[in-house]
């Protein structure tokens, strides 16, 4: 099933350019959320990318975290938290465990939390996002995990373009890599 998978996520799949004063092409996935059997079964794939594991919450960052980590939360039998980007639009009220990520794709750098109140010791947590190329935001995420005393089970990902090194820091897993896409 993942192989059939994977083949519709590259046909669904392609780059825009966004124009002049652009430094690179924008990669398109509105196609994955719009397909009703790609959406019915991204949750239960990406979940099962770490199939001997049993997270209590899966966490992942926002935007496109927001849509995929709740699909692998329910498949994984898991919570869900959402980590929000310090500025964004939604402004975080509360204790909120925050950590800063390297440089990203763009070279950016943010803060990312969780909401301090919902994760601690005891915890066993899957992190999970659309792409990843640097694993700026992941590294980040997996030090407000062990800060809070939870433990990391690894990542999982639908598409990984990032370095060797990053992907064994992460306990990294992916549905397609670079390579795969258009």
């Amino acid at each position: 099933m993942e192989d059939v998978l994977s083949r519709r996520l590259v046909e669904l799949f392609g780059w825009i350019d966004p124009g002049p004063g652009s430094t690179h092409l924008v990669s398109d996935i509105s196609g994955w959320w719009r397909d009703p059997e790609v959406l019915a079964q991204v949750g239960p794939a990406v979940a099962g990318l770490f199939p001997e594991d049993r997270p209590t919450v899966v966490i992942a960052p926002e935007v496109t975290g927001l849509l995929l980590g709740p699909l692998v939360a329910v498949a994984a039998g898991a919570g869900f938290l959402p980590a929000y980007k310090d500025g964004g639009e939604r402004r975080r009220a509360g204790p909120t465990r925050w950590a800063q990520t390297p440089p990203d794709y763009r070279g950016r750098r943010l803060r990312v939390g969780v909401d301090g109140r919902r994760l601690g010791t005891g915890d066993r947590v899957l992190l999970v996002d659309d792409w990843v190329d640097t694993g700026a935001q992941l590294d980040a995420l997996s030090r407000v995990v062990r800060d809070a005393g939870a433990d990391l089970i690894g990542a999982a990902t639908l598409v990984a373009t990032c370095p060797p090194e990053v992907a064994a820091r992460l306990r990294l897993r992916a549905l397609l890599t670079g390579d795969q896409l258009p």
